[in-house]
């Protein structure tokens, strides 16, 4: 989702007590307390690709698999397993493009979201922000989606709109509401053996970086964030970044030194790229 909203200044804390308590208490705190549990790290048994990897990213028009790079991201509803196991056999990881945090009325599972958790439009003809409070209604929805994808045999998820707190939604959702929902959406695609990319949310980069395996980020270039993104690089992970309205001479060197995978894609994502560093077109 490429829409721009205004950053929340609302931070999720944890209070921290000074007095011990007694071992029987404890361990009754930690059995009935599971959603608090440390998160799980990223990368231990997941497929974690370095920073650098170059990448295609095709979300619409009719698929070719012959852009020749080791990284495919492409919608999860719309390929099936053959399409990834062609991916596959051309050496390829394939990452399932998923909408995590709105709500889309041209999924085919699009009337399993009740109205009440359906909120203001998102800017795209057709979706909703989602209220990722009610976790009772969304986590099982998106854990089908995510076994969706573990079944067609994809590498990763990348989980979109993933950063309703600094929007208008319609709902009073703050940062601890997004830190909650993102490490969910994480601890789903991981136990299903899958990788999991942290789209944008750039504010909350350094609490949640521990829980995913990369990024994926949209115009940090044109807004001046790409720094924010070196918590990733600095762990091994990639960054997978694109542009849609700068020429890459305005980008390219920047993403060298920050270690970026760079693309400039027109907002369709078609085929058509131009990448880094070379900054010639490419269309597959």
């Amino acid at each position: 989702m490429r829409a721009r909203g205004v950053a929340s200044t609302t931070r999720g804390s944890r209070a921290r007590g000074s007095r011990a308590l007694p071992v029987a208490v404890l361990i009754l705190l930690a059995l009935s307390a599971g959603c608090t549990s440390a998160p799980e790290p990223a990368g231990e048994d997941h497929w974690r690709p370095e920073p650098g990897t170059r990448w295609q990213w095709q979300l619409s028009g009719r698929l070719d698999p012959t852009v020749d790079v080791p990284v495919y991201d492409i919608d999860g509803f719309d390929h099936g397993a053959a399409a990834v196991e062609d991916l596959h056999r051309r050496g390829r990881k394939v990452i399932c493009y998923l909408s995590t945090g709105a709500w889309e009325d041209f999924r085919p599972d699009a009337g399993k979201f009740p109205a009440s958790v359906r909120g203001r439009g998102n800017g795209w003809e057709g979706e909703h922000w989602l209220d990722i409070r009610r976790t009772d209604i969304l986590e099982p929805l998106m854990e089908r989606r995510i076994e969706m994808c573990a079944d067609k045999g994809f590498d990763a998820v990348e989980p979109d709109n993933m950063d309703g707190y600094r929007n208008r939604t319609g709902f009073p959702l703050t940062a601890a509401d997004q830190l909650r929902y993102n490490r969910l959406i994480a601890r789903l695609a991981h136990r299903h053996g899958l990788a999991v990319g942290l789209k944008n949310d750039l504010g909350q980069i350094p609490q949640l970086e521990p829980d995913f395996d990369f990024a994926v980020n949209e115009q940090c270039a044109q807004y001046d964030e790409c720094e924010e993104l070196t918590p990733f690089v600095k762990a091994g992970k990639a960054v997978f970044h694109v542009e849609y309205e700068l020429p890459v001479a305005r980008f390219c060197a920047g993403s060298r030194r920050l270690g970026l995978s760079s693309l400039l894609k027109k907002y369709e994502l078609g085929v058509w790229r131009q990448e880094c560093p070379k900054g010639r077109a490419q269309n597959g």
